[in-house]
């Protein structure tokens, strides 16, 4: 099955404000470069064609690998203080724990229920 470049504007948009909401939601704010890592996230999402647990394990260590560099480059590097999990068990360096790695797994089996609903919606487009 071919993916459309539409489909991934859609997943990427999808990604951007569901993860920002979802953030304003449990913390009370956002940063725009979180709606970038949600966006990028829920379009590799979709890209996967595996089994939902497979599929939503790789996109928690995707996740989470994504978030230690964006945190090293705004949290360090350019002082944006977007967050710090230092104060959380087993974080690395303040960018990421294995906490929130498990929530990271139980978003993307979420999405990736939603990926496949567009998927279909996509189908009978077609």
């Amino acid at each position: 099955m071919r993916v459309q470049k539409g489909e991934y504007i859609a997943a990427f948009l999808f990604g951007f404000f569901a993860y920002g909401l979802f953030e304003i939601a449990g913390r009370g704010y956002t940063h725009w470069s979180m709606g970038l890592l949600g966006g990028i996230s829920m379009m590799l999402l979709y890209s996967m064609q595996l089994p939902r647990r497979t599929a939503a394990l790789l996109g928690a260590v995707f996740v989470t690998c994504a978030e230690f560099t964006a945190g090293i480059l705004e949290n360090r590097i350019l002082g944006w203080a977007v967050w710090d999990y230092s104060g959380l068990p087993l974080n690395f360096m303040g960018q990421i724990c294995p906490l929130y790695s498990a929530v990271w797994f139980v978003l993307c089996r979420f999405a990736l229920i939603i990926c496949g609903k567009m998927r279909d919606a996509y189908a009978v487009r077609d």
